[in-house]
């Protein structure tokens, strides 16, 4: 099945990286200022949903500034308890700190990445030092780290159950992680590092924003866009008058460097035009040039990793992950390359001639290889685009596909609220009722691309599950669909389903949440591992109960056709190599950054790039990595920095399990229980291999994943 990366789960802004805490504890505050900003107290709306219809810009900073006071003021506390350290008088009033603090940044931090304006960008910025300067006046508080290891030292006396027992480790882990063991001196070198690279890691995110909007492919001659569908084209014409380009059409980016238009438009220079549009968004010598920017972040980091007793960044980073090492990340990634590699040069010899025959006859470019590519297949399957969207429409998709695989596999239904205040008229919000028709969760969608937000698709919470807080779960998935004209129906490619049933993976991740505390909750592991469920749920889009479900053609009524849905599974193995060595080429440019040493000088990210690719044998010319350094969001401001990695991982163990799942009777009730409660309920409480080898009955295998990507 073709697989395409998504930005997805806990998409962070450079502030949320740093706050730690999920949850409450009460402190005093000014009762004047509590009744105008809703932050003050808890939402009175069902699960504690965000009330966006109260909630202000101006509302954000004082109640971020607040919240780190009064949970600096619940630390104080802890750390100078005169009462010998217990679990309860220092992990428990550790996980418990936090309300306001947490309130505040998981609504900013959704609401920055998905609608944000020049305010909040600015909130953004000034905050960051402050957050992460905050997170170091926690885990760099010696008194308090002392309080954690005397509780930590006494772990085998204290009879503690398995998921306590977790905590416990999980922050003193923590507190070892940040830096407590280092001098004083050390510590505060550490807090000067954090806190540049916070303000830098904001300041890239926003730059990013500014770059991509800039980069957009305005077009005068509206024959230019010739292979468009016309519902595209009228589109485009919508997104030019928004900007009060009068006469003109504006095609957007997306997040990646190839643009899904690339595959239909007939106008070579067009293309080239989008593409490099796409290649330079960040790298035009102007306000949004981020190379100065990531220069330094690295730079930042290999200094970081050597205070902290580690060779490089990357080293320190996964410490905590199933990989463990760069070093096996690189081997695991090595293991993939060849394959990748052969098959894509097979694919460019078999484009290269397609195009020589078809009268294209000039070298096969980074632009020309989706849209011949596309002409190809559609040569050797009798299919495109065309025939594809008119049977996958969004909203068929989300109610008749992954609401009904989600019934049929865990029993859940799902209600739209019409009652629940939004961020942005487009978003849509679902209760989510359990087996036993009890409320589960809450489930915002929010489709359609925008000026105002991140490229690429994503998952999160506003409010976190936890027994111990009694809260249940408040997610939302984002993506970036082009929103059709007024009156025309939302038809999606089928890499956009893939991507719905992609995020909605995480979704349920989050919902089946179980977990007393809310720092083990829901989709708080790693990253190697956190794209596993997310990974594994896109295997249900073509599974065919589901697709004949969901699949109806939205003029006739009528499902797809067998013929056609077997063409849709036999291309998505077209192209592989092309897929696969774009994301392995931006997963070794992520470990190059992220293993420089620290007595490395500042890079330039240019010709770093290059010399990185051609020194693993992946400076391919027609296949360009995924994300050029200058705007791979994931790795400089969104958390999967030494982890990018984490997406061909986790396909691995999810391809095995879906294969279990195939071996087993696929699509059954029965199966989904076994996969909700040894997997998507544990959240962090257990050792991950060992939770995957009890659910398959082996370790992670990589046959399936060759298997899935046709590239046994």
């Amino acid at each position: 099945m073709k697989r395409t990366i998504k930005t997805s789960i806990i998409y962070l802004s450079a502030f949320v990286i740093f706050i730690f805490f999920c949850t409450p504890a009460i402190a005093k505050t000014n009762l004047k200022a509590s009744k105008k900003n809703p932050f003050f107290t808890e939402s009175k709306l069902p699960f504690q949903a965000p009330a966006f219809n109260k909630i202000k810009d101006d509302d954000y900073k004082p109640a971020i500034d607040e919240g780190m006071k009064q949970q600096l003021a619940e630390i104080d506390k802890i750390a100078n308890n005169t009462e010998a350290p217990t679990f309860k008088n220092t992990i428990i009033a550790l996980e418990k700190s936090g309300q306001l603090l947490d309130r505040v940044s998981l609504v900013f931090n959704a609401v920055t990445s998905a609608n944000t304006d020049s305010v909040l960008q600015k909130v953004q910025v000034e905050e960051a030092p402050k957050l992460a300067a905050h997170h170091d006046a926690i885990f760099l508080n010696s008194k308090l780290f002392q309080r954690v290891k005397s509780v930590y030292n006494q772990r085998a006396q204290l009879k503690l159950d398995n998921e306590s027992l977790k905590l416990l480790t999980f922050y003193y882990n923590q507190f070892i992680h940040a830096g407590a063991n280092l001098s004083s001196e050390d510590k505060d070198k550490l807090k000067k590092l954090n806190e540049e690279e916070a303000t830098l890691t904001a300041k890239f995110n926003n730059m990013l924003l500014g770059g991509t909007k800039e980069g957009a492919l305005v077009i005068s001659d509206k024959n230019k866009l010739a292979g468009l569908p016309d519902g595209e084209i009228d589109a485009a014409k919508q997104a030019a008058d928004s900007r009060g380009l009068t006469g003109k059409w504006l095609i957007s980016l997306q997040n990646t460097t190839q643009q899904p238009d690339l595959q239909s438009l007939q106008n070579r220079e067009t293309r080239e035009k989008l593409f490099e549009n796409s290649w330079n968004r960040c790298e035009r010598n102007d306000a949004n040039d981020t190379r100065p920017v990531i220069e330094r972040i690295a730079q930042i980091r290999a200094e970081k990793a050597k205070l902290l007793g580690f060779p490089n960044y990357a080293a320190w980073r996964l410490e905590d992950q199933m990989a463990k090492t760069p070093a096996a990340v690189e081997k695991f990634l090595n293991g993939l390359a060849p394959a990748a590699i052969a098959n894509e040069k097979k694919e460019a010899g078999e484009i290269q001639s397609y195009m020589k025959n078809s009268g294209a006859d000039f070298k096969l470019e980074p632009w020309d290889w989706n849209y011949y590519a596309q002409k190809l297949s559609k040569e050797k399957f009798n299919l495109d685009d065309s025939q594809v969207k008119p049977y996958f429409v969004l909203d068929n998709v989300l109610q008749k596909g992954i609401f009904y695989e989600a019934h049929e596999l865990y029993g859940l239904t799902f209600k739209e609220l019409h009652n629940i205040p939004v961020y942005q008229k487009d978003v849509r919000v679902f209760e989510v009722f359990d087996k036993d028709g009890k409320p589960l969760a809450l489930f915002y969608a929010d489709y359609f691309k925008r000026d105002n937000k991140s490229g690429g698709a994503w998952m999160d919470n506003f409010v976190q599950q936890s027994k111990l807080l009694g809260t249940k779960p408040v997610v939302y998935n984002v993506t970036n669909f082009t929103k059709p004209a007024p009156g025309q129906p939302a038809l999606l490619s089928f890499d956009d389903v893939t991507t719905m049933f992609h995020e909605f993976g995480h979704a349920l991740h989050g919902m089946f949440a179980d977990e007393k505390y809310p720092s083990l909750s829901g989709t708080n592991v790693p990253r190697d591992f956190v794209e596993f469920p997310s990974q594994f749920n896109e295997h249900w889009a073509l599974y065919p109960k589901v697709l004949e479900h969901y699949a109806l053609n939205y003029k006739t009524g009528k499902p797809m056709p067998k013929e056609l849905a077997k063409k849709i599974e036999e291309a998505s193995l077209f192209n592989e190599g092309y897929d696969f060595t774009e994301l392995l080429e931006a997963a070794d440019l992520d470990m190059a950054w992220h293993t420089l040493s620290p007595n490395s000088p500042e890079q330039k990210a240019d010709e770093f790039e290059t010399a990185s690719l051609k020194k693993d044998n992946l400076l391919i010319q027609q296949v360009p990595p995924r994300y050029r350094s200058s705007y791979f969001l994931h790795i400089w401001s969104n958390g999967y920095a030494a982890g990018y990695y984490a997406y061909l991982w986790s396909e691995m163990l999810d391809d095995d399990a879906f294969n279990w799942f195939l071996d087993n009777g696929g699509l059954t009730r029965k199966n989904g229980d076994r996969f909700r409660n040894m997997i998507l309920s544990r959240g962090a409480t257990e050792d991950y291999t060992k939770m995957f080898h009890a659910f398959t009955g082996h370790d992670p295998q990589i046959e399936p994943m060759l298997k899935f990507r046709g590239l046994e």
